[in-house]
């Protein structure tokens, strides 16, 4: 079914079980251990264990590799390297998102972490052993490991196009009031808590591969090129998935080379990659330099926007598309935003949650707290004056399918006591404390996939949906659950939701915050087709017939819903294409966010103390697990603006501090009481569902929240992030 019309009143406006604060369904199973991650399916008695061995070096090539002691070591059963893959054939040497990954495939080495061999033994021990015992020798050749060195080379980005409307130029030179600022983000690494682990087994000619992934039909597609075999001979499995946060939209040797050894050796090999290979051979994501030039007349009205970004990546890679919400954001008649991407010799860049607008409003959001400064003016009543209702690019031609950004942006201000706020930094003071506010706004375009299910009414009444969708700890099965029960009219009890199977059909995946809207409107279409199917067999009218607490009605005529199935299962298929309505409307979801912290006046530490978003993002499926992904989102705000950096030893061109003891991210100690103000939205031209995205709307702003509350704090303005405690020590120096 093509959705290209504005959904009507439908079942799901019912909201009798979408919409309402259900927890979620799998958690018995989460909290008791009884639900099966990657590296936990059952083991067949052969089980062997991979190893990867990653490069030592960030460019250049093999010159010898030496594997007869790793041979020899105990337990050994396998060892690849590029002399004895099959990979020379295949176009491209680097692994390409999405399309297909080849690994071990000559002696050319791209990245540190890059795979340079493969040990397979019958313990896990034993192959992590014998992998330490290869010796290779490199010759390492020329190569760019900081961006700054390179960002003049930057090409411009096939994903992000420059965009230049007015003057940009003349107004901003003839502008009141302006600033110009760059602002600087660090490479970040997604760092999921459970790994990226596969474990592949064949029969035959058919593959099964039990994997941690976000996206399932990408690796099946993928994984068909890879090994040139037809899709329909592999089979994907990911039920459960630990967080993936960007980096598990890809797959990675420990799929790949594990589906080699194991058709080598003729039995089922797992491979878990162990933690530093996560941020040097998986992705992360790259950093930014960003130079912001906006405008103003002497109300706060814009009159130049210009926003230029800057990362870098393998060659033939994306860059981190900063600039794009630039576009769409805030009004402005002169406009100039440019994104460049530059080669460098790091492991690969690659999404992490809300790729480019997360960092991208990093530096827009303080940049618009510097106008707001320059202009005397408030922060939130500068965001309001520049609020438009259409594409500032293609004008009302285009306008926004639903856009209440001032609305959130009011009521956030009230909710959190903005009023409260001293515009001049370095106000108010508890103790040894400074206390500060900031706030930002949030943005994230609304994006929809393709997406298909299957449900199937059972004997006793109880309905099963299938779908390879995936959850990625984001409440996919509790919200698919809603969404079925809410349709045939059963409570969410009596339907059994499974996920991450390539077996069922074709669905979104999770990820770009397009998961729970395309996925559920893909089971909206399958519900449709039951429900018509099961009219019809009592012969009522599809188009009247209600469905209702387990009973089918047509005027005066009931019938127990369970009464269709008495003969046996009934089954119906349903699926979504999308229309152009997101290209006769902008389609996003908004927020507003909050924050209070205190800064140390003797040692420049930051501690966030109230943190509140205000959220606008269509129907809200399920509060509960919506206000989760919020929290998620916006704790990794927090981690983004004053801690997450990956360090790289540019010597040889990786990630030092690898690991969860190194690589900060926020623990409980660094995170305060959370607040998330859901508003009233239904977008009808999103969906039939009138849902958007919000799993990464919670991280976008909330970093640029935090550090304009730190300058309003401490008086300090950092334009590099993370906002470490040296960098306000810094600035506190530098002013005396």
């Amino acid at each position: 079914m093509k959705f290209d019309t504005p959904a009507d009143t439908n079942p799901i406006d019912q909201e009798k079980v979408v919409a309402q604060p259900h927890p979620r369904i799998e958690g018995p199973l989460k909290v008791t251990g009884q639900a099966t991650y990657a590296a936990e399916y059952h083991e067949p008695r052969n089980t062997a264990y991979g190893f990867v061995r990653g490069s030592g070096i960030g460019h250049g090539k093999i010159t010898r590799i030496d594997v007869g002691r790793a041979e020899a070591a105990p337990g050994v059963l396998l060892v690849l390297t590029h002399h004895n893959t099959p990979w020379t054939t295949l176009e491209s040497p680097v692994p390409q998102q999405y399309e297909h990954s080849p690994h071990l495939v000559s002696e050319e080495v791209n990245y540190y972490g890059e795979a340079v061999a493969f040990v397979v033994a019958e313990t896990f021990e034993q192959a992590r052993h014998a992998a330490s015992l290869i010796e290779v020798e490199y010759q390492a050749g020329e190569a760019d490991f900081v961006l700054e060195d390179v960002m003049a080379q930057g090409k411009p980005s096939p994903d992000s196009p420059d965009s230049e409307v007015g003057d940009f130029e003349q107004a901003f030179k003839e502008a009141s009031v302006k600033v110009d600022v760059t602002y600087t983000t660090p490479d970040q690494s997604q760092m999921p808590m459970e790994p990226h682990a596969s474990l592949a087994e064949w029969q035959g000619e058919q593959l099964t591969l039990y994997t941690s992934n976000q996206m399932v039909h990408w690796v099946r597609r993928g994984l068909s090129k890879t090994f040139h075999m037809p899709q329909q001979d592999i089979r994907i499995v990911s039920r459960y998935v630990g967080g993936g946060f960007g980096s598990k939209l890809n797959f990675y040797a420990d799929a790949v080379l594990s589906i080699y050894a194991a058709r080598k050796l003729g039995r089922p090999v797992k491979t878990v990659l162990h933690r530093p290979l996560i941020p040097n051979h998986t992705t992360h994501r790259p950093a930014t330099i960003q130079r912001l030039r906006l405008a103003a007349d002497r109300e706060g009205h814009l009159l130049a926007v210009g926003h230029d970004s800057y990362s870098g990546n393998l060659p033939g890679g994306d860059g981190e598309n900063a600039s794009d919400q630039t576009k769409l954001l805030y009004a402005g008649p002169n406009r100039l935003i440019r994104t460049r991407v530059s080669e460098l010799h790091l492991p690969p860049g690659g999404s992490m949650r809300a790729p480019g607008e997360a960092v991208g409003l990093l530096a827009l959001e303080c940049a618009m707290d510097e106008l707001a400064e320059k202009l005397k003016l408030d922060p939130v009543e500068l965001r309001i004056r520049n609020d438009i209702q259409h594409d500032p690019e293609k004008g009302p031609k285009r306008p926004y399918s639903s856009r209440k950004l001032v609305k959130a942006l009011r009521e956030g201000a009230k909710a959190f006591g903005w009023e409260k706020r001293q515009a001049t930094p370095a106000q108010v003071r508890e103790g040894e404390w400074l206390i500060g506010m900031g706030m930002a706004s949030a943005f994230r375009k609304n994006l929809v996939q393709p997406s298909g299910a299957r449900v199937r009414l059972e004997r006793g009444g109880k309905l099963t949906v299938e779908t390879q969708m995936t959850d990625i700890g984001t409440g996919s099965y509790t919200i698919l659950g809603q969404v079925a029960a809410e349709m045939l009219g059963l409570r969410l009890e009596d339907v059994t939701v499974k996920l991450g199977d390539s077996d069922f059909p074709k669905a979104s995946g999770s990820g770009g915050s397009f998961g729970a809207n395309s996925s559920t409107t893909g089971l909206y279409y399958a519900c449709e087709e039951l429900r018509q199917v099961i009219s019809g067999q009592f012969g009522y009218d599809p188009r009247t017939t209600e469905f209702k607490n387990g009973e089918v009605w047509s005027g005066n005529h009931c019938t127990l819903l369970a009464k269709a199935a008495s003969q046996g299962a009934v089954e119906a298929e349903g699926n979504v294409t999308w229309g152009d309505l997101s290209e006769k409307f902008v389609q996003a979801s908004f927020g507003a966010h909050f924050a209070e912290v205190a800064v140390n006046a003797y040692t420049g530490e930051t501690r966030v103390r109230r943190l509140l978003s205000a959220v606008t993002a269509g129907r809200i499926l399920n509060p509960v697990t919506a206000r989760s992904q919020c929290l998620g989102g916006m704790t990794m705000g927090v981690g983004a603006a004053l801690m997450e950096e990956l360090h790289v030893d540019e010597r040889f061109g990786l990630f030092i501090n690898h690991d969860l003891a190194e690589y900060h991210v926020p623990v409980h100690a660094d995170i305060p009481q959370l607040d998330v103000l859901f508003l009233d939205e239904l977008d009808d031209k999103s969906s039939p569902l009138k849902a958007k995205g919000i799993g990464e709307l919670g991280i976008c702003g909330v970093g640029a929240a935090v550090a304009n509350a730190v300058y309003n704090a401490s008086g300090v303005r950092i334009r590099d992030y993370p906002l470490t405690l040296d960098k306000v020590l810094a600035g506190w120096e530098a002013a005396d």
